[in-house]
């Protein structure tokens, strides 16, 4: 056929496909940044949240230990009441 022949159609066509593969390219870029993107977020998050559980848990730590010494100082008092009656 003429199209196989002519060399302005090879042009033409190589021209759509290199501008075919750049949209390419460039889509395949955007959606990888997207993706990174969104992993640095969900890692940002992530990271957020372990913090404030760890935040929670050390709250939680002291005030059981707060908790056992008073309770420590408590059992230390009432221990000798009874030998005294």
């Amino acid at each position: 056929t003429m199209a196989e022949t002519d060399p302005k159609s090879v042009q033409d066509l190589t021209a759509v496909v290199q501008t075919l593969l750049q949209q390419m390219q460039d889509k395949f870029q955007t959606m990888s940044d997207q993706i990174i993107g969104r992993n640095i977020l969900f890692q940002t998050q992530m990271v957020d949240d372990m913090s404030c559980r760890i935040d929670d848990l050390e709250r939680n730590i002291a005030d059981l230990m707060m908790q056992a010494g008073v309770e420590e100082l408590e059992g230390e008092n009432k221990t000798p009441a009874p030998n005294k009656g």
